[in-house]
């Protein structure tokens, strides 16, 4: 199923999007819902983030360019950064380039979101508590990297986190690719099968050191081609088994709404 958040104007719902129709639905979307009976058309709504995300959580250079250059040992702890849900922004709204950062960088990442409490899970389990997966763009401005390492600044504007534009349910993680398009071309393309850490492993290695809650979200690293970007450019992140999240960029002084 695609889970979908938007908005009318008149308030913001969720609802389960089939084909161009979206039907309202009611409850808890990660846990208990049920239809309303009401449906609106995809084109006369505006497609919001698909969620409000709990936590959100990135892991820092996960993919390999080929199977060949796979590490023959993976990282004993692997790179883990958060980021904050200020950050979140939905499809078609406007990143912010901050001020002090010439360029930023795009980078379309696979988004797992969690279902359910899990702590302690074993690899063989990961999967059962994902509710589902949506495409995530995490926008970095390396100009705010701390000189020792430290990536939260450069990570945690406003606006850099797009999610979207729809929570796929029925989705097989492990064969997919990971695609970026900018001005419309082609900069990433990537399986899935290319991370260093893969999906059961990240996801288990975290929930023995956190509790991960329904609604959390694992930004699951990005293909290499991921590069710096200007104001007024076009990023179109895709999965296409969940659909394409696209954002243009824009200068600091500009309204994230205009």
């Amino acid at each position: 199923m695609k889970f979908v958040r938007f908005t009318d104007q008149s308030g913001i719902y969720y609802g389960v999007l089939q084909e161009s129709e979206i039907k309202e639905i009611q409850g808890d979307m990660l846990r208990d819902w049920e239809y309303t009976g009401r449906s609106f058309q995809k084109e006369q709504v505006q497609l919001l983030a698909p969620l409000q995300p709990n936590q959100i959580i990135g892991i820092g250079a996960n993919y390999v360019s080929d199977k060949k250059d796979m590490p023959e040992i993976l990282p004993e702890i692997p790179v883990f950064f958060f980021k904050p849900t200020s950050s979140v922004i939905g499809p078609e709204e406007k990143i912010i380039i901050p001020a002090g950062a010439k360029q930023v960088k795009f980078e379309s990442e696979l988004a797992v979101i969690i279902g359910k409490e899990a702590k302690n899970v074993r690899e063989s389990d990961v999967l059962d508590y994902v509710f589902g997966y949506t495409v995530g763009n995490d926008v970095t401005a390396p100009a705010f990297f701390h000189g020792d390492g430290h990536w939260t600044i450069g990570k945690s504007f406003d606006t850099f986190t797009p999610l979207g534009p729809v929570i796929e349910t029925e989705l097989d993680p492990f064969n997919v690719n990971v695609e970026a398009r900018l001005n419309g071309t082609l900069k990433q393309d990537s399986p899935t099968e290319l991370m260093i850490i893969p999906i059961r492993k990240m996801i288990s290695y975290l929930t023995s050191v956190m509790t991960l809650n329904a609604g959390d979200v694992i930004l699951t690293g990005s293909p290499v081609g991921a590069e710096l970007v200007n104001t007024d450019d076009v990023i179109e992140c895709e999965i296409k088994e969940i659909g394409i999240l696209r954002n243009t960029f824009a200068k600091a002084r500009e309204s994230v709404k205009n």
